[in-house]
């Protein structure tokens, strides 16, 4: 039985790292910054994963954004997944090279699916995270790409559908509408639809103290659980959630420090 999740995950931009509100950013500090209040060594013992995007607007210059994630790796012993602006096999390759363990897979899922093809067969389907950004509009889930700026006009469980098709390794569902709010994740939605992915399913968008993640966790399909918080999760946050899942039963992994 593979084990429940828990994952932070850093939200990057213009050399920043930034709080996320429905996807609109503000500038927290940089990669100095967060070395010096976050100390991610200590903090990863606490967490399974981290995932690091970049959500740079304009230009997304992958060169810079993997030097930050190559500093970040140096820190922590888990796993680490980094992504947006890949459009090729050579910016993947690029993120590995920096110390990524998997790329997260966006816009170009829909723009260009071969490049989805390409990464997995140089690398392997464990190596690829799609991430399925979505708002809940007319009652309806409706994808968006671009960094939120463009919409799908693709029904959901198709896509997802079609994602799997792609042999990915996992996918995140993230509400954009719950996303930063610190309201809890989008349990109607999920339910509805973690029952179609065949692969690990990581949820996020919303979650703001550990029932939250209890919560998500609970959900039949999900794998994982995300959150992008800083603030909620700060100083003894993470050990807390963590310790709290572990007390509720949930298949965590336990760390010695645990």
């Amino acid at each position: 039985m593979l084990r429940n999740r828990l994952i932070f995950s850093l939200i990057y931009s213009d050399g920043a790292f930034t709080q996320s509100r429905n996807f609109r950013l503000q500038k927290v500090g940089d990669i100095n910054w967060l070395e010096r209040n976050y100390k991610f060594q200590k903090i990863s013992f606490s967490l399974d994963e981290l995932i690091v995007l970049n959500a740079t607007k304009i230009d997304k210059d992958i060169v810079e954004f993997s030097k930050a994630v190559s500093r970040l790796v140096d820190d922590v012993f888990i796993p680490v997944a980094a992504g947006g602006g890949i459009n090729s096999i050579l910016d993947a390759d690029l993120l590995f090279r920096s110390g990524a363990d998997k790329v997260v897979l966006n816009s170009c899922i829909y723009s260009n699916p071969q490049v989805v093809k390409d990464i997995v067969s140089k690398y392997g389907s464990q190596s690829i995270v799609a991430c399925v950004d979505y708002k809940v509009i007319d009652g309806k889930p409706k994808i968006f790409v671009n960094d939120g700026s463009k919409a799908l006009d693709v029904d959901l469980e198709a896509y997802l559908i079609d994602i799997q098709h792609l042999e990915v390794g996992e996918i995140i569902l993230n509400s954009i509408d719950r996303d930063g709010t610190g309201f809890g994740f989008d349990i109607g939605v999920i339910n509805k639809y973690s029952g179609l992915v065949d692969v690990p399913l990581i949820i996020m968008g919303g979650a703001g103290n550990g029932q939250h993640l209890k919560d998500g966790l609970k959900i039949e399909g999900v794998s994982a659980v995300a959150t992008a918080n800083l603030f909620n999760f700060i100083g003894n946050g993470l050990p807390n959630a963590r310790q709290s899942l572990l007390e509720a039963g949930m298949n965590l992994a336990r760390w010695k420090s645990d």
